[in-house]
């Protein structure tokens, strides 16, 4: 039988692993854009002058973006194809990347953090997607691998390149963003010459605008373990990239961006190396383990604003890194796992609400309550948050979990 790459592929199109590492490429290089600001949200908040509550609302701004996409673009490239879904995500990623390079005031920001979400959820998916029809055989668990560990990937490259510009080049708030645009045009021209594997498209008239979203009665249960995972993973994410920076500046007293880039660095490195060194553990036991680990990640950040101390501030990032890849990766697959064939889709979908929910509603209250009391107080609200979620979710998943 003839496979989709056989059928669809062109003489002058990409296709085999060079298709794979371009597509890898689109994935990292959209998820970069999230994390370009992580060590400029100091320069930002100086040169603009908000407070500490609204710099973390430009963070998680960018989840409006990303349910968006995720509400009523999820079967966009399923209709019209992944390369031109792909080329629209990285279309809307430019147009962000030009709102950054020329901001001039918050609203140009929050423009920018939407449209960066939106990019990446419609990029993410299509991804994801397309990885898993360019890989040959019957195994596409790779894809789910390869998709995850270039998502980390992305997000560290992002943060520590921008850190390195901000502190030893010119124009920190200029100069990021137009490489950033020059990656993205280059990696869409590489796009557009990839392999198709989506052997009869539509119109983009036929994709259902209608959200849906919902879990079937019979495993709500089994549902909420993972749900709880991949929300208090995602908001171990969302602390570092909003309020890291902060915490160093104020609390470390260590003033260099590529500080902060580098710290963000490593907790997705850390990621992605756990999520390709770990590929043969059971989903279960990654999910039960990340939740686990939350709660000594969160003690750590708390006394490493206690007792000024990178160096623990340093061992709580790479354990953050460790709980973030289980939580993510495992709270996914037990999700595929549990899911009814016939909704799979949907309730991958609520799952992902949740990630990015934990992404940036944790992110809100904290920065309120530091604005009202302290950094350190906000903090410890935090780890009591993530500690409580944690014991819910180990409670339903020792009970649910298969």
């Amino acid at each position: 039988m003839t496979s989709y790459a056989q059928t669809i592929t062109r003489d002058n199109e990409l296709s085999g692993g060079i298709a794979m590492a371009v597509v890898a490429a689109m994935i990292a290089v959209l998820f970069a854009g999230s994390t370009a600001l992580t060590p400029l949200y100091v320069i930002y908040k100086q040169a603009f002058g908000f407070s500490q509550i609204t710099l973390t609302l430009v963070y998680a701004v960018y989840v409006v973006g990303n349910l968006a996409a995720l509400l009523f673009f999820g079967r966009l490239s399923d209709v019209i194809g992944r390369r031109p879904a792909a080329m629209a995500a990285m279309g809307v990623a430019i147009v962000s990347a030009l709102f950054f390079l020329f901001a001039e005031n918050l609203a140009w920001l929050d423009i920018a953090r939407i449209l960066s979400g939106l990019g990446i959820g419609i990029g993410a998916g299509t991804g994801t997607a397309w990885l898993a029809e360019l890989i040959e055989g019957e195994d596409k668990s790779r894809a789910a691998i390869i998709a995850t560990s270039t998502n980390f990937v992305g997000l560290g490259a992002g943060a520590l390149a921008s850190g390195l510009l901000a502190e030893y080049a010119p124009w920190p708030l200029r100069l990021t963003f137009a490489v950033y645009l020059a990656l993205l045009l280059l990696v869409t021209l590489m796009l557009w010459r990839t392999q198709e594997t989506v052997p009869q498209t539509r119109r983009l008239a036929e994709v259902s605008m209608r959200p849906r979203l919902s879990v079937p009665a019979g495993i709500r249960a089994r549902f909420v373990a993972p749900a709880i995972t991949g929300f208090g993973a995602m908001a171990l994410v969302g602390f570092y990239a909003a309020l890291a920076p902060s915490i160093l500046a104020q609390q470390l007293h260590a003033t260099n961006h590529a500080e902060a880039g580098g710290l963000f660095f490593e907790l997705s490195i850390v990621a992605a190396a756990t999520i390709l060194a770990t590929a043969r553990l059971s989903s279960r036991f990654t999910m039960l383990a990340a939740l686990v680990l939350m709660i000594p990640t969160v003690a750590l950040i708390v006394a490493a604003q206690v007792f000024a101390s990178a160096a623990i501030m340093v061992i709580g990032t790479a354990l953050c890194g460790v709980a973030a890849a289980f939580g993510y990766r495992g709270g996914l697959q037990v999700v595929n796992h549990i899911a009814p064939a016939d909704r799979r889709a949907e309730v991958v979908s609520a799952f992902f609400v949740c990630c990015f929910c934990g992404n940036a509603l944790p992110v809100i209250g904290i920065g309120v309550l530091s604005s009202l009391t302290s950094a350190t107080v906000a903090s410890l609200a935090f780890a009591g948050m993530i500690t409580i979620f944690s014991l819910v979710a180990l409670g339903f998943g020792a009970k649910y979990a298969r």
